[in-house]
């Protein structure tokens, strides 16, 4: 990216990490200088400032109250826009997922073939789960199983982990129970037939192979990080992946997808207002707005360009978005093509998860070239006094 390139106040938060109101702390000292861009009412910053001060304040910050830098090179958020590698991830919709898994690794081999000791054991031992449990819950014991069979698994190599990478996507999907036939070998036709029992179409294909690439990555998230942490101590492949499925099971995280698919639904049922209301009252609306996207998800919009949804749902999807007077975020896209196929409310979830192992996989080499075990932040004890 450019040096003179803008970014907005919000994006400058998020690139320091710190609060707004510390960058106008900065901006009153002299350390940020503020550009008025013609036309615009906001306040822009330099990106080459912001680096800068960035070296600057992590090299004076006290040694005992520095948070590790955790700098990559694989997502960048700016401009209201989601970049994989210096591409804007909504120009990759139309590429197979699997080469943008493979280009997010740094290269390699795009075959995406689960080993056949691996898928046999992990379909056997997911089946033993009871009927109530989620198709979500199916994936971690999946990933466990995949690692008990890969003897070579505490090879951290980045070559060993890029040959491994795309067999453990693959075995997470084929794991999964059948609901058909898949169109093709590609990783979204396979994912598509655990699913939902309805046959592709052109088009449906096109949508889920985007939202997959759409959802690869996206910068430092709560799994990612939980991802880093567990990749500086060394852990293989297998268990960052497992550490991943951990922190996005939570409901203010991938398994919101879930919440939303049920709000579409309740909304077709009894109209927008009754199913907004009813998830406000349980504390909080989920499908709309995004804290790093001020103008609005790229990727809701994006995705939804590309599915194809009946009339019907698509009067849904209007009244929701009228009556919340709100942009949709991701999750409401990935819901609207889990209605539109004929999925169940967890099928977001899963395309979530198989979709972001492969940003977790990228962000686990990038670690591993990184000194061990470098994440200790203070704790800032509260609890009672020690005794003498």
């Amino acid at each position: 990216m450019a040096d003179d390139q803008l970014l907005t106040t919000a994006e400058v938060a998020q690139r320091l990490r710190i609060k707004p109101e510390t960058i106008y702390a900065y901006v009153s000292r002299g350390l940020l200088t503020r550009v008025k861009v013609p036309g615009e009412r906001i306040s822009r910053f330099r990106l080459s400032d912001v680096e800068r001060l960035a070296s600057r304040t992590q090299g004076t910050r006290p040694e005992r109250d520095a948070a590790p830098a955790m700098r990559t090179a694989i997502t960048l958020i700016a401009y209201n826009r989601l970049f994989y590698r210096g591409r804007d991830a909504a120009s990759l919709v139309d590429t197979p997922f699997e080469q943008v898994a493979a280009w997010l690794w740094g290269g390699g081999a795009t075959e995406f073939a689960a080993p056949g000791e691996a898928l046999e054991r992990a379909r056997s031992a997911s089946a033993h789960l009871p009927p109530h449990a989620r198709l979500a819950d199916r994936l971690p014991v999946i990933v466990a199983v995949a690692a008990a069979t890969d003897p070579l698994r505490f090879d951290l190599s980045p070559s060993t982990v890029v040959v491994r990478a795309p067999e453990l996507v693959a075995t997470m999907v084929d794991a999964l129970p059948a609901r058909g036939e898949p169109a093709d070998r590609a990783v979204a036709a396979r994912l598509w037939s655990r699913l939902t029992e309805r046959a592709p179409s052109a088009r449906d294909l096109r949508a889920i192979n985007a939202a997959l690439v759409l959802l690869a990555d996206h910068d430092l998230a709560a799994s990612t990080i939980a991802v880093r942490v567990a990749a500086s101590t060394r852990a293989h492949p297998y268990a960052v992946v497992s550490a991943g499925l951990g922190a996005l099971d939570g409901p203010m995280h991938g398994a919101v997808g879930a919440g939303v698919y049920r709000l579409i639904e309740t909304a077709a049922r009894d109209g927008a207002a009754s199913a907004i209301a009813e998830h406000l009252r349980s504390g909080g609306l989920p499908g709309f707005g995004h804290s790093l996207y001020p103008d609005g998800d790229p990727r809701a919009r994006a995705l939804l360009d590309l599915v194809p949804i009946p009339d019907d749902l698509q009067a849904t999807l209007d009244d929701l978005v009228r009556t919340a007077n709100a942009k949709p975020n991701i999750d409401f896209a990935v819901a609207a093509l889990a209605h539109s196929a004929g999925m169940g409310a967890g099928a977001a979830e899963v395309i979530f998860a198989v979709a972001r192992t492969v940003g977790w996989i990228a962000h686990a080499i990038e670690e591993y070239a990184q000194p061990p075990h470098r994440f200790r932040w203070s704790s800032g004890y509260t609890g009672p006094t020690p005794e003498a």
